[in-house]
């Protein structure tokens, strides 16, 4: 384990963040596909006022599987964002993550050809693949044969595909890649953002894209019996509640540009969204071992590499399992490093779904949102649980607030831990 995450850089004694000045890494550029949302602003819109994006799953035939809710974009058509070359060579995890590259460098005001050939990279989060893409070539093979399966499956299947095709798309030259940690990888990647910002590159374009909603994506996520089987959209994925019975799967892909703090103002950015000032790492041990999860232990080493303290946080973006189990476990970490109440908590995913690779890079998004606008959005579909657990759970509408420090919590499947601290740049 990397020694950034086991021990960050320490408080420093005035209590600003451990890494400030111009060589601070700031969010420049924004965007976001979600199934409540597509493009930024209709999705914070929507976030704000507590819309959800789940619904019947519509993409197939869902009648034979017991999985029936699921968060799916609507209004998406590849062709309208991509060149057409690119549309059978592609998953629609890659079709999203090229639209959302395209918008958040739109976004940032950064021309990626006005900068030296090696001044950009990308690192991106997947966590399961191009899995329509896959089953779209299974079924030319058993039902007409091998002469018809494409050559574009020997990648476009691949995790480490939508940073390639971004950047080739944009000519990112710089040294780049992907991540692989499930459902916390959207963190993870902006830590690895942040890594390239520190050896010299002069700008990253950083996030996670997922689209597990079809036939063969959702039987393999069926296998690790955490799927919600409510049939009600408004009640199938509600974490801290007693009725949590597992999450609902969700599409979607959200990218971010990141650049060093001077450089960004240097060039006239015209968004400085925050700043990623902490990260955090940890990974579980076994059950069987008898010893706790991890979780606290990735907060408190974010927080201590933000060089804050507890009481600086103004909200935290939870994870939301909506496993009894881990919900008890998240609720106990919470209250571990903040005590009970003590901290306003949100969970706009309940509006979306978790979006696996994208998931953890879409709270981060909200948290910046939520800073810009002092706003924390709230959960929906939940409410049963929370305050026996010591959470103060934002529900009913936004709650306002003036938010300085964030803390975006990630769980994925297998013991992944990641926590993210986003502050305000004056």
């Amino acid at each position: 384990m990397n020694a950034e995450h086991q021990a960050g850089h320490g408080p420093t004694a005035t209590g600003r963040t451990a890494v400030d000045g111009d060589e601070l890494p700031v969010v420049t550029g924004v965007s976001v596909a979600a199934p409540n949302g597509l493009g930024t602003e209709d999705f914070w819109t929507a976030t704000r006022k507590g819309v959800s994006g789940l619904g019947p799953i519509t993409r197939f035939d869902a009648s034979a599987y017991p999985v029936r809710v699921a968060g799916e974009i609507s209004g998406f058509e590849a062709r309208e964002h991509i060149p057409s070359r690119l549309l059978p060579a592609t998953d629609r995890a890659t079709q999203l993550s090229l639209a959302t590259a395209e918008w958040a460098l739109r976004d940032a005001g950064l021309d990626p050809a006005a900068f030296e050939e090696f001044a950009g990279s990308v690192v991106t989060a997947n966590a399961v693949g191009g899995v329509e893409f896959i089953q779209r070539e299974l079924q030319s093979l058993w039902s007409k044969g091998p002469r018809y399966v494409t050559a574009y499956m020997s990648y476009a299947w691949f995790y480490g595909v939508n940073t390639g095709q971004v950047s080739i798309r944009h000519q990112l030259k710089g040294p780049s890649g992907v991540v692989v940690t499930g459902q916390v990888g959207g963190i993870d990647a902006l830590a690895q953002a942040r890594r390239r910002l520190r050896a010299g590159q002069r700008f990253v374009v950083a996030g996670g894209a997922d689209a597990p909603v079809c036939p063969y994506g959702l039987t393999a996520a069926m296998t690790a019996g955490n799927l919600s089987t409510g049939a009600d959209p408004a009640t199938a994925y509600a974490p801290f509640d007693r009725s949590a019975r597992g999450h609902v799967p969700g599409e979607g892909s959200t990218m971010m540009t990141v650049e060093p703090l001077g450089a960004a103002r240097e060039r006239g950015a015209r968004n400085i969204y925050g700043a990623i000032t902490g990260y955090g790492s940890t990974f579980d041990p076994h059950p069987a071992t008898g010893r706790p999860p991890t979780l606290a232990r990735a907060a408190r080493i974010a927080l201590d590499d933000a060089g804050l303290a507890p009481h600086d946080i103004g909200a935290v973006f939870a994870d939301g399992a909506a496993e009894a189990d881990a919900d008890r476990a998240e609720a106990a970490a919470i209250v571990d490093v903040f005590g009970p109440l003590r901290v306003p908590v949100s969970l706009p995913k309940t509006m979306t779904g978790r979006m696996y690779g994208a998931g953890a890079a879409t709270d981060v998004v909200s948290a910046l949102l939520a800073i810009r606008d002092g706003e924390i959005p709230p959960a929906v579909g939940t409410a049963g649980l929370a305050e026996e657990l010591g959470l103060d759970l934002v529900l009913g509408g936004p709650r306002p607030a003036a938010l300085d420090h964030v803390l975006v919590l990630a769980r994925g499947d297998g013991g992944f831990n990641s926590a993210a601290v986003v502050s305000r740049v004056s």
